[in-house]
């Protein structure tokens, strides 16, 4: 073969080679687009702001070639609506939580919050290493949905009142904003529940429309103003011990994309996941005394109370399980957990945050 053979055909063989790598490149990281409707406002920089973590790490890592356009509830769709999006494909995202729409099947609440479940710790043990996520996933196949943990709060605040709540009898015609089925618990306790998005909740306070409201804690109720007009600030949240946000795709889209970028997506959202509740835990010590400096009258709900809130959420609990496979094959698969968490929480954890919460009410921290 002489020279100019041999460069030429050399030089076709390299043309071939680049003809066959530019496609593996691209199919490894396509230019790939989507739309996420979140249900909290931009006000609320932690838990909004999740989603925009989650579309900026998965910008980064993929050099720009996966981009998620973040849109605010309202924007595309109400707050409260936004899975219904993602069942229908009107977006490929949302970032909600599941007890938002417990009242198509109160399976949807499980695995974000429940009255009387579990902390954030547990909740994230249970997701991440219990099956907690594939049994979520199994259920919300049926609507077109693949979901995983996208931030948790911890333990919420009771909410805010207008007047003191002492007793069970306080509670008779309390109009009250409350999310999940907590409400339904509520409500064998004379409280008329509520759902009302994050963004209507202070005019509707303001207006006497509802009596009182829960959002979720110290520094995303002080953002939204609520001691202004309900003074009397009331722990804990016994419906929401750990609640989960989730990110939630349409199931078809999701399965769409590259093994490599369902990877990334999945990375994401459990590094949002911590981070968010990294915020809160850094942020809600500063907002607390804030509060109070305002004005804010903290009180705890009595022991009647939060009594007679667990056996009420007993019973609601085995009228599911009778009536729902579903709701009975999660809950079941979180309630047993709950008992062998709870058991071992109190033995070194428990112990070592008593013991630090001592010193620190003697000023010795």
């Amino acid at each position: 073969m002489d020279r100019r053979s041999f460069i030429a055909k050399a030089a076709l063989g390299g043309a071939a080679a680049g003809a066959l790598a530019a496609p593996a490149i691209a199919q490894g990281a396509p230019k790939v687009t989507w739309r996420l409707t979140s249900s909290f406002p931009k006000s609320l920089d932690t838990i909004f702001g999740g989603a925009e973590v989650l579309s900026k790490m998965v910008s980064e890592a993929s050099d720009g070639n996966f981009q998620i356009q973040v849109f605010s509830a309202g924007e595309l769709v109400p707050g409260l609506q936004a899975a219904d999006a993602v069942t229908a494909a009107t977006v490929e995202a949302c970032h909600t939580v599941g007890y938002y729409y417990w009242g198509k099947d109160p399976t949807w609440a499980v695995a974000a919050a429940v009255p009387f479940g579990l902390s954030a710790r547990a909740i994230n043990a249970w997701s991440y290493h219990g099956g907690g996520i594939d049994l979520y996933n199994e259920f919300l196949a049926q609507h077109n949905i693949v979901a995983f943990p996208g931030g948790n709060t911890g333990v919420q605040m009771g909410g805010w009142f207008r007047k003191e709540i002492n007793t069970v009898a306080d509670m008779q015609g309390l109009k009250m904003r409350v999310g999940g089925f907590a409400g339904k618990v509520m409500e064998r306790l004379g409280v008329v529940p509520q759902q009302i998005t994050g963004g209507d909740i202070y005019p509707a306070l303001e207006k006497g429309t509802i009596d009182a409201t829960e959002w979720v804690g110290p520094y995303d109720d002080e953002k939204l103003g609520f001691f202004k007009v309900a003074p009397y600030y009331y722990y804990p949240g016994w419906w929401e011990g750990g609640p989960t946000v989730h990110f939630m795709f349409n199931k078809a889209a999701y399965e769409g994309l590259p093994p490599a970028y369902q990877s990334l997506l999945r990375t994401a959202c459990q590094a949002t996941d911590a981070n968010m509740l990294q915020m809160y835990d850094y942020k809600n010590p500063t907002a607390i005394k804030s509060l109070v400096a305002q004005g804010a009258q903290l009180r705890p709900f009595s022991a009647e109370i939060l009594q007679a809130c667990f056996e009420a959420a007993n019973s609601v609990y085995a009228e599911m399980e009778a009536t729902n496979p579903a709701f009975a094959k999660i809950w079941g698969s979180m309630k047993a957990f709950r008992s062998e968490h709870y058991t071992w929480a109190q033995i070194a954890e428990y112990n070592y945050d008593t013991f630090m919460m001592v010193q620190q009410n003697a000023q010795k921290l």
